[in-house]
């Protein structure tokens, strides 16, 4: 019996390797994709549709690789067997793992073009890996098959290198706060809706609950990634714009400092605490699990997988942005990620049919729901609407976040020369947390570290 998929576990990850399968047997009819809705928007011209959405299909085997925690992995293995019950003769071999480790293996694959045929992919690797386009099929040429009228132009448009469609936007998404609700009741508080109550919860998780217990844990893009809302609530403009970092040392040093003063209070442990959980992913972290951890700061996205990780008996719920971080409203949304077809992939139509039942089609969309997130399809949305089938944690997160956020994002924020587990965001979130840097060292290696990537 063929395999039906591979889990790839984190040790394993940075070794991955996928040999394309080939594909080969006469077309066949069968039934075409589920009926479209009005069309809305597309960045594709009609006289560079390859295929038409006729109905025929070649028997191969396509190769489908992404990341994510358990309740994505689920999802994802239903609705790609109900892709093939619906297109016999299509199998799909199915990679996915965790995400450490995960871009590693993607950007030797990509390098080496040796990438699976169908990728779920960050929104910066479309500029990452393929800034000339030649990493990944232009969707405009598939257009007849993979219908991009759903989706809004401005999404579409951050798609866009060197005037191809790279990808195809899942979702838009940003961060927010979870709180484990039981360990704050535990502690006799509410959940904090301020950065004041915050910073006061750390002493009383100490006091109340003991040492080990922290109001919020924060891994080292984690702290990044909030200080970098901390400093757009503070001085009301955006991290990086027009290539340029818009911050100075003093700026990005009164940043480091908030960070620092967060470990401080013991509102999150130290660097090397969270590593000596000894788990490859803060949802996989036992205190995490068990409410000793009891807040989160992650992608709305995500609800599901952290929420589905709590042990029995545990609330899992959303929370506020902070109005008491400063004058403005810090916090940027993007597209949360993406799925593209690798330019290498010899069997681009039936590609685009997978990709098309799994994001717009009735069938995918009511099994893939919002485990990336809402769906910016507007098929997906209204099949998961009607169905009732939106996480509500996701749903209600999303909305904050999207009614809150008001900054751009630089996709080489995301670059992995400072995004990766050896980047320079690691190295100076940990360096900081350990004391192998000052609040100026570190400042000066963050600067340095993301002006080399702005130059490139």
């Amino acid at each position: 019996m063929r395999k039906r998929g591979r889990l790839i576990s984190l040790g394993l990850a940075a070794m991955m390797t996928i040999s394309l399968a080939a594909c080969g047997q006469p077309a066949v009819n069968n039934q075409t994709t589920a009926n479209q809705t009005d069309a809305v928007t597309t960045v594709a011209d009609e006289t560079t549709t390859a295929f038409a959405n006729d109905g025929t299909y070649e028997n191969c085997t396509l190769t489908f690789s992404w990341w994510g925690g358990d309740a994505r992995h689920d999802a994802t293995i239903k609705a790609v067997e109900a892709f093939e019950t619906k297109y016999p003769g299509i199998d799909v071999d199915m990679t996915y793992g965790a995400w450490t480790g995960w871009e590693d293996s993607m950007a030797t694959m990509f390098a080496t073009r040796t990438a699976p045929d169908v990728n779920q992919i960050n929104w910066n690797w479309i500029t990452s890996y393929s800034t000339d386009g030649s990493a990944f099929l232009d969707l405009n040429t598939v257009s007849g098959v993979l219908d991009l009228s759903q989706y809004p132009e401005s999404a579409l448009q951050q798609c866009v290198v060197a005037g191809e469609l790279q990808a195809v936007p899942v979702s838009l998404t940003g961060r927010i706060f979870y709180w484990n609700k039981t360990t704050f009741e535990k502690a006799g508080i509410s959940v904090p809706t301020s950065l004041e109550e915050l910073m006061a919860a750390g002493e009383t998780f100490k006091t109340v609950l003991g040492e080990e217990y922290y109001p919020l844990a924060l891994g080292e893009y984690d702290r990044m990634i909030l200080m970098v809302y901390y400093l757009e609530s503070v001085y009301g403009k955006t991290w990086v714009e027009n290539g340029e970092l818009q911050y100075n040392a003093e700026e990005i040093k009164k940043g480091l400092e908030f960070i620092q003063s967060l470990e401080d209070a013991h509102v999150t442990p130290s660097i090397s605490k969270i590593l000596g959980d000894g788990a490859d992913s803060m949802d996989k972290n036992p205190k995490w699990m068990n409410g000793t951890y009891a807040g989160i700061f992650e992608w709305d996205s995500s609800a599901s997988k952290f929420g589905s990780a709590l042990e029995e008996g545990q609330e899992f719920v959303v929370g506020d942005f902070f109005a008491d971080m400063g004058a403005y409203q810090g916090g940027y949304s993007k597209v949360s990620l993406g799925f593209a077809i690798s330019e290498t992939c010899k069997h681009p139509k039936e590609a685009a049919m997978l990709l098309n039942f799994l994001l717009n089609e009735e069938e995918g969309t009511s099994i893939m729901a919002s485990e990336r997130g809402i769906p910016l399809s507007a098929a997906a949305l209204a099949t998961c609407t009607s169905k009732d089938l939106l996480n509500k944690i996701v749903a209600e997160a999303n909305g904050k976040v999207l009614a809150w956020v008001s900054y751009p994002l630089d996709p080489k924020f995301e670059a992995a020369s400072l995004k990766s587990t050896d980047g320079v965001y690691y190295d100076v979130m940990a360096g900081l947390s350990y004391g192998d840097y000052g609040i100026d060292e570190a400042a000066a290696v963050l600067i340095d570290g993301i002006q080399k990537e702005l130059n490139k």
